[in-house]
């Protein structure tokens, strides 16, 4: 039997329904629109600009970007900051995954839980600042970790490497970012079915086998949250890389601010335009290998 075609009341209601979501949508999307989209199409402008020392010269140029792409120095800063969120991402996602997974599934008790979660959690609760620059007395050279491995015996030298150089960098980013990481992996990781690895190890699945088949497919939506976190904050930022870096490493961000406060805003604008639009395909790359929204439907 053919349904029935829909009559006026029930028409009637879908448009009522429909209008309410975009009233409800409404306030987002005008707040999105104030303090996201005209911004940017401010900045956008203003990178077509032309400039001299003292004033902008409103244009339409392409002169920021052709330099932008022409300029070996800030090909080197896109490719060293891409290869901090790789290195970054690597080590925040194995181990919030590590993390989360014993929390979930080796903490049995809810209590516990909960209170080892309270102890990743409350580090993150002093600012940023704060706990980076706490590992400068630590990885210094004459810090505890060096002074530990003299006294051990393991080096008869302070580690040069370890403070002010990509490696403290690394570490700084990965002790303030790992939280990220691991806040939506648990969280996707706590909605598993129990059951299902207890199946899977009666039928003989190994504790590998279960993490690569079962964990692994069902956290992916946690994974990639917490990838977008992870990589956004780090190809963001500029201040880790200054401090940590001792100024011997640089970013993207670190460049822009440089060109900000020596007036260049046109050509600080172009950089900031590429890499907004480098950062939005990084997510929507994530996004299309996980549908998100899906699976938080579920």
């Amino acid at each position: 039997m053919e349904a029935a075609p829909p009559t006026a009341e029930q028409l009637a209601a879908d448009r009522s329904g429909e209008r309410a979501s975009w009233w409800q949508t409404a306030p987002l999307v005008i707040v999105l629109l104030l303090f996201f989209g005209l911004p940017m199409l401010v900045v956008l402008a203003v990178s077509f600009f032309d400039f001299s020392r003292t004033e902008i010269i409103p244009a339409f140029i392409l002169d920021n970007y052709v330099d932008l792409f022409r300029s070996q120095v800030t090909l080197r800063l896109y490719l060293s900051s891409l290869k901090f969120a790789a290195i970054v991402w690597l080590a925040t996602l194995v181990l919030g995954f590590n993390i989360a997974y014993f929390l979930v599934f080796h903490v049995r008790s809810l209590l516990w839980q909960i209170g080892l979660f309270l102890v990743c959690t409350v580090p993150f609760l002093t600012s940023n600042i704060i706990r980076m620059i706490s590992w400068i007395p630590f990885l210094g050279r004459n810090g505890i970790f060096n002074q530990a491995l003299e006294g051990a015996g393991i080096t008869s030298q302070p580690l040069e490497f370890l403070l002010f150089s990509d490696f403290a960098v690394i570490v700084a980013y990965v002790h303030l970012f790992t939280l990220f990481m691991v806040v939506p992996i648990f969280n996707s990781m706590a909605r598993i079915d129990k059951s299902l690895l207890e199946a899977a190890r009666d039928a003989g699945a190994g504790r590998f086998r279960v993490v690569a088949e079962i964990v692994l497919p069902l956290s992916k939506t946690g994974i990639a949250l917490g990838s977008i976190f992870v990589v956004t904050l780090v190809m963001g930022d500029s201040f880790v890389v200054r401090t940590m870096s001792g100024g011997q490493s640089a970013s993207v961000v670190s460049a822009l601010q440089n060109e900000v406060a020596a007036l260049q805003y046109p050509p600080a604008a172009a950089s900031a335009v590429i890499m907004v639009i480098i950062v939005t395909l990084m997510v929507a790359g994530i996004l299309r290998l996980v549908d998100v929204r899906k699976e938080l439907a579920r």
